[in-house]
């Protein structure tokens, strides 16, 4: 095998190994199984892609705790660098501390819900929207032809498998999450967790989970969000 083959080769592992398609499909397959057998989990019923909810996953004061770390930590949210565009994404961010115990502990049940090890997730990140603020139609998944997967990404825990998203408090108006190519939106309802799947039965992104954080109205709107990978994530993050 001459020197470019065996370069082309070595490529493909590579890839293979951050977006497998088969590994992805057995991380459906298992997570999928894991959630329609919990007495409290209710599919929210689409044949384009796989939504789930858990009412009050949340206590009222895991709610309560959450909002009061993302009130003292947020900066405003970002995009990757490279993809920005203003007023796309208009919300305040934090990742959490990791070291935190009841940050682990809300961790570690979102991952005993859905059977996949923590070391596969990124860390839970709080989210605060405001009157007007709002993050427009994008895929949680990752684009591999963009710079950030082939940078950053690839090698920071491959492509995400599962999202999993908790409502903190109820706006008095707006702020649902708008999934535009199911023709469907997901009320806020304090304590409750939003489950999908950004891959297809296939193992290979769905487009069909297209989604938004739409406006808030009135009031102010905290989620939490916790994004799951194929292998394990490395810890960095670098938009």
């Amino acid at each position: 095998m001459n020197a470019s083959v065996s370069k082309v080769s070595a490529t493909r592992t590579k890839a293979n190994r951050n977006n497998s398609p088969k590994r992805l499909a057995e991380i459906t397959r298992s997570v999928t199984d894991r959630l329609n057998a919990h007495p409290h989990v209710q599919w929210l019923e689409s044949p384009h892609a796989q939504l789930f909810v858990c009412q009050n996953f949340l206590t009222d004061k895991d709610c309560d705790l959450l909002i009061k770390m993302i009130d003292a930590q947020t900066v405003p949210s970002s995009l990757y660098t490279g993809t920005e565009r203003d007023g796309y994404r208009t919300s305040y961010s934090c990742n959490v501390s990791a070291h935190d115990q009841d940050i682990q502990r809300i961790e570690q049940s979102i991952c005993d819900l859905m059977g996949l090890e923590n070391s596969h997730s990124e860390i839970l990140q709080g989210q605060r929207y405001e009157v007007g603020q709002e993050f427009k139609d994008h895929h949680d998944f990752f684009h591999e032809t963009e710079d950030y997967w082939t940078k950053v990404e690839a090698n920071n825990g491959g492509q995400r498998s599962w999202t999993a998203m908790a409502y903190l408090n109820e706006p008095e108006e707006g702020g649902a999450t708008a999934f535009p190519q199911l023709e469907y939106q997901v009320e806020p309802r304090k304590g409750m967790l939003l489950v999908w799947n950004n891959m297809g039965l296939d193992g290979r992104p769905n487009l069909n989970t297209l989604h938004a954080g739409a406006p808030v109205i009135k009031g102010t709107k905290y989620i939490i969000t916790k994004w799951f990978r194929l292998n394990r994530w490395k810890g960095r993050w670098k938009h």
